[in-house]
């Protein structure tokens, strides 16, 4: 367990929050610390519950107790994005575990469940997170960022949504397989911490992509379906045409969903179905009959107005 004896006896309160922040870090330094810690500490917190009116506890008994606590609620806050048991934490770590949380300058992204309120894709906000020091908490809040961002992303575009959604889970993967390593370097930390602020990038690219070619930012998301489909099923399609019939898609869509209650009614999915099948039968796509084509295309369809309302 973590030795923070001094804790409270620091000088400043921006030394209590660097003495809680390099906690964290710390706990971090391999997967199966952080899991026996985060569950160590849980049993902790219960048992302690059950008896915490006891005169045996002392104010040093109690800080150390709630110290831990605020550790694991900000490893919490860094992987689900809401921190259990602060209101029952004494007021200086709770205070003090605010404080770690604003530090960094990126308390917007622990918001749960609102809509990511800043532009996470700007150089202002990656300084942010490029000036952060400890790696694996870094890494933490960038792959935390990513699955915000791409979560948001999916809601219109599904389709390469789940390609970036399986490209982080792989880097996620091989930051967690490393952890196991004894021999885990910080260059190799450096190093996953650079890839996922990479794929950040390559996500902020992709969402801008649809500005050179003609199409809207909803266009775009069909098109790309459209593209999937004929790699997919391997047959060419030109791309000119593509563009044009993802114009007509979206038109189609557009008119469909305008009644508020469109997903719920089985005859106007239907019409939906037919009218994308004739258009894409006009449009000549696929070249070959294939009937998961269709299927395909109306998911990202019924995807897009899900979450466009």
């Amino acid at each position: 367990m973590i030795k923070q004896k001094t804790l409270f006896q620091l000088v400043s309160p921006t030394e209590q929050l660097a003495c809680l922040n390099r906690a964290v870090e710390y706990v971090q330094l391999s997967e199966e610390l952080e899991r026996r810690f985060m569950a160590a500490v849980k049993r902790m917190k219960q048992a302690f519950n059950l008896c915490s009116s006891s005169e045996k506890f002392s104010d040093e008994d109690k800080d150390y107790i709630h110290f831990y606590c605020a550790v694991r609620s900000i490893l919490f806050k860094l992987t689900k994005g809401d921190a259990p048991d602060i209101e029952q934490m004494n007021a200086r770590v709770r205070k003090m575990l605010e404080g770690a949380i604003q530090s960094d300058g990126i308390e917007e992204l622990f918001e749960t469940g609102k809509h990511i309120s800043v532009d996470i894709f700007s150089d202002e906000y990656m300084d942010k997170i490029n000036a952060i020091q400890l790696p694996n908490t870094k890494i933490k809040i960038l792959q935390r960022l990513l699955s915000q961002a791409i979560d948001e992303f999916k809601k219109v575009n599904k389709i390469m949504g789940v390609e970036f959604a399986d490209r982080l889970k792989k880097v996620v993967d091989e930051y967690n397989n490393r952890r196991r390593d004894e021999a885990y370097a910080n260059e190799v930390l450096d190093d996953v911490a650079e890839q996922l602020a990479q794929l950040l990038s390559e996500l902020k690219t992709e969402k801008n992509s649809f500005k050179n070619m003609g199409i809207d930012y909803e266009e775009k998301a069909f098109y790309d379906i459209l593209k999937a489909v004929s790699k997919k099923f391997e047959f060419e399609y030109p791309d000119d045409k593509m563009i044009e019939l993802s114009k007509r898609i979206k038109l189609i869509v557009d008119d469909k969903s305008r009644y508020t209650d469109w997903s719920a009614r089985d005859d106007i999915k239907a019409n939906l179905q037919v009218d994308l099948i004739l258009l894409l039968d006009e449009f000549g796509y696929p070249p070959v009959t294939i009937d998961d084509v269709y299927k395909e295309v109306l998911e990202q369809a019924e995807n897009f107005k899900k979450y466009a309302q």
